[in-house]
């Protein structure tokens, strides 16, 4: 249940969420709250504590103190395995591990069961979910094509396909542009913020590097630093010259044209 009384419950909720391994300090104080219909960014340097706010989210690491709630269930009384099944995650590290040879539809329906390659036969109305999945990232024509021959930008098409075949209500990208060209990364984009702005389209948390990648869909911008919040809040609240040098410690210009931002280091 939500602390929130009162209030549609919160999408992500973290109270005071602190993260210690072998006595060193990951995660400290971590308050934020996503509110429904809301898509946020995560930027911060390596080492900042990114990907394990994110296992933290999806119930893979449990916060040495402090309290997380994700779709109005709070942790500790609720079944966490379920609730995963709300949480699509789309990652570079599942990408190396799906069979080259399956086809791109397959790839999508086998996100049904969360399996790495077919382990059963899906029926028709499977299909079709896993069709839908790709229509929704303009990606029905890679259906029948193998996933080893596509290129990096229609990989992660169908990887995001993948994890919305079940339908989640919360959808992370971690960092679904690495290894893109400029070409594939614009275009990449561009059908990311078309999806963002269906009603279907889960909230999204997007974990990034780079600035360049958080288009006008981004309602929130979280900047982590050493396992803290540096500061959150809209992207022209929080994406300046002034935030991004003290983020990476190192002197950082931000330019904007009518659409995106852009880093000069």
């Amino acid at each position: 249940m939500s602390t929130y009384s009162g209030e549609t419950p919160a999408v992500i909720e973290l109270s005071n969420i602190h993260f210690i391994r072998q006595n060193k300090t990951i995660l400290s104080g971590i308050d934020w709250r996503i509110a429904p219909g809301q898509h946020w960014a995560i930027m911060g340097a390596n080492g900042s504590g990114k990907t394990t706010l994110l296992k933290i989210i999806t119930g893979y690491e449990w916060p040495t103190f402090g309290q997380v709630s994700v779709l109005g269930q709070r942790f500790g009384q609720t079944n966490i395995r379920e609730l995963r099944k709300l949480v699509g995650w789309v990652s570079s590290s599942i990408e190396q591990r799906l069979p080259a040879e399956d086809k791109a539809i397959d790839i999508a329906a086998s996100g049904i069961e969360a399996s790495l390659g077919l382990f059963r036969t899906f029926t028709d109305a499977e299909y079709e979910q896993a069709m839908q999945a790709l229509g929704m990232l303009n990606a029905q024509v890679l259906a029948r094509q193998r996933f080893g021959t596509l290129s990096q930008g229609e990989q992660q098409k169908v990887l995001i396909a993948r994890a919305l075949v079940n339908q989640p209500r919360v959808l992370i990208l971690d960092e679904p542009c690495a290894g893109l060209d400029p070409a594939a990364r614009v275009r990449f984009l561009k059908d990311l913020e078309h999806f963002a702005g269906m009603v279907q389209a889960p909230s999204m948390i997007m974990v990034t590097h780079h600035i360049e990648e958080i288009g006008p869909w981004t309602t929130g911008v979280l900047l982590l630093k050493e396992g803290r919040i540096m500061q959150s809040g809209t992207a022209d609240e929080v994406l300046n010259s002034k935030n991004m040098t003290n983020l990476f410690e190192f002197p950082c210009e931000v330019k904007q044209n009518l659409t995106r931002r852009h880093l000069i280091v």
